[in-house]
């Protein structure tokens, strides 16, 4: 009988920290160079990559949006982008009052992927067919007018076909090389005596998001709880099923038959339920968006990235309609937000890679709270359509 072990990638993520704090201490220069070789031709590959995640997902997930339901379905992705915005912009705020008590900043006297010593034997330019700003402006563009058209066509089946493949991509080939990818970093962060700075930076970081995703949920099942005129604390106790399994799948899609079953059992329409469920598991982002937003302002407090509220604010707007329809694979929502942290934020691609790592160690939090919320936006919609008799076209049901 064969026996199978499978990691997941956030094993493989802290395994690549530690291995890297540790080969870093007795590696020889020649031998790290090639590591950081891989790491430069890695980023350029990501960076060619970012335009096209951007507009794989995007484009075909607003046209997706414009098929069946009418108003339903308006006031479904409104509420989700406005619980992601609003947890974005709030997670700024109380990060800029908290995260400077807790992180000491520190002029990096050298990029935090990059040493005197630790440079790569060679680099490959692979420059991107198109900026982040112009994929962006493109996937609203083509996404908008086919929702508008509301019909297939060969344009929508092209777009659905190559978000296929850039998911396959992310899929089979970023994912599975990011460990390594880790590792070189923290390899030249070591070799470089920058690790200790950014390893402590971590462990706090993790703490204060585990709390404020509790202390949001509770927020948003009051908020429905007093729109529904119903206990917000049974209603998420109703929900923890939703949140232990999104915790083990690390996937809303995965998540979604559990996620159903006690939406439903809190009260909403069978009708309402198996129609927000899956769309929420698709746009509403309220974890990620917090996540993303804590990790990038600790980093920027971290080596004294001059930031600002309105910086923030346009870029939580901006984030909430990148990481919609993020692929279903650990850490989709950062690899689509990629190209805003360097555009909008001017991160570095050793930054971006932190980024990730930071990101994917907290990866299961943030979607069972992507999920867990998509409950109380169910609750909310039913509340205003489900008294109505069929309000969702059978053929926009999901």
């Amino acid at each position: 009988m064969k026996f199978k072990l499978r990691v997941n990638l956030l094993v493989k993520i802290l395994i690549a920290i530690v291995l890297g704090i540790l080969c870093g201490q007795f590696f020889p220069i020649w031998l790290g160079r090639l590591f950081v070789t891989f790491n430069a031709l890695f980023s350029q590959f990501l960076g060619f990559l970012i335009p096209l995640i951007i507009l794989g997902f995007v484009a075909p997930a607003i046209a997706d949006i414009g098929k069946g339901a009418g108003k339903v379905l308006v006031a479904t992705a409104a509420i989700a982008y406005i619980f992601t915005i609003c947890t974005g912009i709030t997670t700024y705020f109380v990060g800029e009052s908290i995260f400077p008590s807790l992180i000491t900043p520190r002029d990096m006297a050298s990029d935090l992927g990059e040493s005197h010593d630790m440079s790569p034997y060679f680099t490959v330019d692979i420059p991107a067919l198109f900026p982040v700003m112009t994929a962006l402006v493109l996937a609203f563009t083509l996404g908008i007018c086919l929702a508008y058209l509301n019909k297939g066509g060969v344009l929508k089946s092209i777009l659905d076909e190559f978000r296929d493949i850039i998911s396959m991509t992310i899929g089979k080939v970023i994912i599975p090389l990011l460990p390594l990818y880790i590792f070189g970093i923290f390899l030249n962060m070591t070799v470089a005596g920058q690790v200790s700075t950014v390893l402590g930076a971590f462990a706090k970081i993790i703490g204060v998001i585990f709390a404020m995703h509790i202390l949001l949920l509770v927020i948003q099942y009051c908020i429905a709880g007093g729109i529904v005129k119903k206990n917000p604390f049974r209603l998420l106790a109703t929900m923890l099923p939703a949140y232990f399994t999104a915790l083990g799948t690390q996937s809303s899609a995965a998540t979604i038959p559990v996620t159903l079953r006690q939406t439903v059992k809190m009260g909403v329409s069978e009708d309402i339920a198996g129609f927000t469920v899956p769309l929420c598991a698709t746009i509403h982002m309220s974890g990620s968006c917090m996540k993303i937003v804590a990790c990038a302002l600790a980093l920027m407090i971290m080596e004294g990235i001059p930031f600002s509220a309105p910086m923030f604010i346009g870029f939580v707007c901006m984030l909430g309609v990148s990481i919609i329809a993020a692929p279903g694979v650990p850490g989709g929502a950062i690899m689509a937000s990629l190209g805003l942290l360097a555009s909008m934020l001017g991160f570095s691609e050793a930054d971006q890679a932190l980024m990730i790592a930071l990101y994917i160690a907290m990866d299961s939090f943030g979607t069972a709270c992507n999920v867990t919320g998509d409950g109380s936006i169910a609750l909310i919609v039913d509340r205003f359509f489900g008294n109505r008799r069929n309000p969702i076209p059978q053929e926009a049901r999901m």
